[in-house]
């Protein structure tokens, strides 16, 4: 269909790709130990909003911008730095309450309108994305086919549905242990902290990243 070649390998390439810890996946686990699977869900879903946008942008040959002009990468780049870092320090310090409260009520609670926009912004400001799909999805469309800006968004479809379902996959299981484990505030709060500072150590890493 539209030329797609080697479907079942890219399926494959793209679920090993999914389960690589990021950005992306750790503001699923974050919130779904925080609030529960439902603010998992929400940033999955912003997360995968966010990735349509550069399915889009990079079908219609926007993003091939990123990789042509450094001065289109270096701003997406530093905004993306930007809000990597902003969300790495509110988490480390970042107001707790001081009365005794569930694991999963530890960290601040936000609405899941919010949450969304997180896991939106998250992924669409990380300029490695889109050079991502240039340079991985033209691999598995064939060079005579009719339509390669269809291939590609088709292309990008499953990859989105495989790494959404992926994400709920990670936001059910977290919540689930997160409530099972039943960890003092104390503990949620040092895990939250910890986890702010690897999304802090994300946006160090993407600031020193170039486009290559």
């Amino acid at each position: 269909m539209f030329g797609i070649q080697d479907l079942p390998l890219f399926v494959l390439a793209g679920l090993l790709l999914n389960f690589t810890p990021g950005p992306d996946s750790l503001l699923v686990i974050t919130r779904s130990a925080a609030q529960g699977w439902r603010a998992g869900s929400a940033a999955a879903c912003g997360i995968c909003a966010g990735t349509f946008v550069h399915i889009f942008a990079a079908a219609l040959g926007l993003s091939a911008l990123l990789a042509t002009s450094s001065l289109a990468f270096t701003v997406v780049k530093y905004l993306g730095v930007a809000y990597l870092l902003y969300v790495g320090l509110t988490m480390l310090f970042g107001r707790r309450s001081g009365s005794a409260q569930p694991a999963n009520a530890s960290a601040s609670q936000l609405p899941y309108r919010r949450i969304f926009l997180q896991g939106f912004l998250t992924n669409v400001l990380n300029p490695k994305v889109a050079l991502f799909f240039l340079a991985f999805m033209p691999q598995f469309i064939a060079p005579q086919s009719p339509n390669k800006a269809a291939a590609f968004v088709l292309l990008g479809v499953i990859f989105n549905t495989t790494g959404t379902l992926w994400c709920h996959v990670l936001a059910l299981t977290t919540a689930f242990a997160s409530h099972k484990l039943r960890a003092s505030e104390r503990v949620a709060e040092w895990l939250t902290r910890a986890i702010g500072a690897v999304f802090f150590s994300f946006g160090i890493r993407l600031a020193l990243s170039q486009r290559g």
